[in-house]
């Protein structure tokens, strides 16, 4: 039931209409009646009715004072004027609030209660309109982050946006596009995950990034546009925020890149220019943050050198050498990460690098590392790669140590057999044994002596000499100094063979002679 108040200064029209009007029928209910604007106003301000039936000429305040003094308040509640002849032309001042009905007195019971079902009509048609285009309101509401996921997607990949539709979209979402300055956005996400994880990262930098205008998701990439702030460290810092928060809670890593600032008419290039950043995660990783300063200038890549000395780096893979061959891998692939290359001529740098150690991998284990190019292919950034090669390099540099090992061990065992079959023979040597016996180059037999014994070989064999003395000593009881020196390989020369004797027992001959 809608609220109708009465308002007339004359009583018999006051009673009259309240008791002959069935408001029930129309609709409505009658709540109230005054006698003057005033008074009329007052209750309008307590009650609120709907509708206000109210006579034009009353003292105090009439009836278009009435009208104006409760637009000003309450602008949805309707009028229905009662005037003479002489009032009409003073009653269509009422238009310009909104009043459209009118009844001339006298007036019956008949014309009021249609006036009423035709006020309430429109009011009816008023609110039905008004709930339409509420909701109609309301559906667009729902539907503009997806009008402006499609805008961004469109204008990046469609060539024939232009100004016009700059224009038309920006009136659309009450921006102002064309003369802004932005900058684009682009996140991808590593490694395996599902499409729920897209669409959380997209609501994470919605609701952390600041100066957000625009977001869609293509080619499995988030894309942004965010104003362009007056501190770009500020940008960065809410970058790194956006990936440290999703990370945590989803325990995946988001590689982003950054474009320069531009207008948004340029949206296409500035795209361009991430997915150009976004190619550089090759030589970053996964997990960064990459914008146009990471990327090396043409000119650089083009006067760079890649020095790699193949057969040296094949020496030292041979030679057992972990540390060193482990260093110049590091070596090569800083330069490579340094001058940034084309990523092709990257990739052919690391095949070559690998095809080395295939060649001089054992031919028991060559297919395995052969197997292992396939792989390859399927990394995708330079720091993969280079935990990759270089687990190969250790893996094989480690093989070789070991057989390098076994081959010394081998050698040694040999030197030291003939050191004992030797040993009184003052004119052992390691030249001798390496040219008369063995065939071998005599630094490297003393290297490879060393290596494994901890000692020199002319250490080695005095000491084996001395202990052979004293074990001599021990057995026979008294003998003579220059006898030892005779028997035990120092041709007679007594006063050598006390020094060597005192310098590894702690003790001269005589005293060791004594003691025992």
């Amino acid at each position: 039931m809608y609220k109708v108040l009465l308002v007339d200064d004359e009583r018999v029209i006051l009673d009259g209409i309240s008791q002959v009007v069935d408001w029930n029928s129309a609709g409505t209910r009658l709540i109230g009646t005054a006698r003057n604007g005033i008074e009329a106003y007052d209750q309008i301000r307590d009650i609120q009715p709907d509708i206000v039936i109210s006579d034009i000429s009353m003292p105090g305040l009439d009836g278009i004072g009435l009208v104006a003094k409760t637009y000003e308040q309450f602008p949805d509640i309707r009028f229905i004027m009662l005037s003479g002849y002489k009032d009409f032309d003073y009653a269509c001042r009422a238009m310009q609030y909104g009043v459209k009905h009118y009844l001339l007195k006298p007036c019956n019971e008949q014309q009021i209660q249609k006036a009423l079902e035709e006020l309430l009509s429109e009011r009816k048609e008023q609110y039905e309109r008004e709930t339409f285009v509420s909701r109609m309101k309301q559906d667009f509401r729902k539907m503009l982050p997806h009008v402006k996921e499609q805008f961004l997607r469109e204008l990046i990949t469609n060539k024939t946006y232009g100004s016009r539709e700059l224009e038309y979209y920006q009136q659309l979402f009450g921006l102002e596009l064309r003369g802004r300055q932005v900058r684009m956005l682009m996140m991808r996400l590593e490694d395996a995950h599902e499409p729920e994880h897209l669409f959380a990262l997209q609501n994470i930098a919605s609701d952390l990034l600041q100066g957000g205008l625009f977001s869609t998701t293509i080619e499995g990439q988030l894309l942004l546009v965010v104003e362009n702030p007056a501190d770009s460290a500020a940008l960065i810092h809410d970058i790194e925020t956006v990936r440290t928060t999703f990370s945590r809670f989803y325990k995946l890593e988001v590689t982003a890149a950054v474009s320069e600032a531009d207008r948004m008419q340029h949206a296409r290039r500035m795209y361009r220019e991430t997915l150009h950043c976004m190619n550089h995660r090759f030589y970053t990783g996964k997990g960064s943050l990459i914008t146009k300063e990471d990327i090396a200038p043409a000119e650089l890549r083009e006067n760079a050198d890649f020095e790699m000395d193949e057969d040296q780096f094949c020496l030292l893979v041979k030679a057992g050498n972990v540390e060193e061959a482990s260093a110049e891998v590091d070596r090569l692939f800083n330069i490579m990460t340094q001058q940034r290359y084309e990523i092709a001529v990257t990739r052919s740098y690391v095949l070559q690098l690998y095809a080395a150690l295939i060649r001089i991998c054992p031919q028991e284990d060559r297919l395995l590392f052969t197997s292992r190019m396939a792989e390859l292919a399927e990394i995708g950034t330079l720091p993969a790669l280079k935990a990759f090669v270089k687990e190969a390099v250790e893996r094989l540099t480690s093989m070789y140590y070991k057989r390098n090992i076994y081959r010394q061990s081998s050698t040694v065992e040999k030197m030291i057999v003939i050191i004992e079959e030797n040993y009184i023979n003052s004119e052992l040597s390691l030249n001798g044994v390496a040219n008369q016996m063995l065939y071998m180059n005599s630094d490297y037999l003393g290297k490879i002596f060393k290596k494994v014994t901890g000692e020199t070989f002319s250490h080695y064999v005095n000491r084996f000499r001395i202990e052979k003395a004293a074990e001599y000593i021990r057995s026979s009881g008294d003998v003579k100094v220059f006898e030892l020196a005779e028997m035990f390989g120092f041709g007679g020369n007594a006063q050598y063979f006390s020094q060597v004797f005192k310098k590894w027992t702690g003790r001269t001959p005589s005293e060791y002679i004594k003691s025992q």
